[in-house]
């Protein structure tokens, strides 16, 4: 089981597709970030509520309106989307055993339950190190990750498609 729901990896999916390497903005609807990716669009939808909420996307106004990112790609962090979705989440929760040993019968003695459980603090410090990675990382980042690793022609093709969504041509058949 992962720590980190589906949505956090759609909405993570949906920023990247609402910037360029440049950290330019671009918008898009929902129903077409879904279809572009092949996801849900109910659990899209409730997921850029909640970037909405956390005022990293902004809705745009107008008939094709959608959405597009609220500040700029490299002031967004992957820690900031993950809680924005998921909420701040803990990867583990001590149910302090130490003092549960039967060799304690039911009164542990003080050296063994008096300050923080050693494991406790090692996952403790897993659980910093790791937002702390998820912090340093911005929707840019990722972005130009990713464009150096696929062909300058799959920017062109997503930005076309996302164009003929927005237009309204594909619904008409042109596209």
């Amino acid at each position: 089981m992962s720590l980190y729901s589906a949505g956090v990896e759609y909405g993570i999916h949906c920023l990247l597709y609402l910037t360029d390497e440049k950290g330019d903005g671009r918008e898009s609807s929902v129903r077409a970030l879904a279809e572009l990716q092949g996801v849900p669009q109910e659990l899209l939808a409730k997921v850029f509520t909640k970037l909405a909420k956390a005022r990293l996307v902004v809705a745009t106004e107008g008939v094709r309106g959608g959405f597009k990112l609220a500040r700029p790609a490299d002031e967004i962090s992957v820690l900031d989307i993950v809680q924005a979705i998921d909420g701040e989440k803990s990867i583990f929760e001590c149910r302090d055993i130490r003092g549960r040993c039967a060799v304690f019968d039911g009164s542990p003695p003080d050296w063994a339950i008096s300050g923080t459980c050693a494991i406790h603090a090692v996952m403790l410090t897993a659980q910093k190190r790791m937002e702390e990675a998820l912090a340093q990382q911005t929707v840019l980042d990722l972005v130009r990750r990713l464009g150096r690793k696929a062909p300058p022609s799959f920017n062109e093709e997503v930005i076309r498609w996302m164009d003929t969504r927005r237009d309204g041509r594909a619904a008409s058949g042109d596209a």
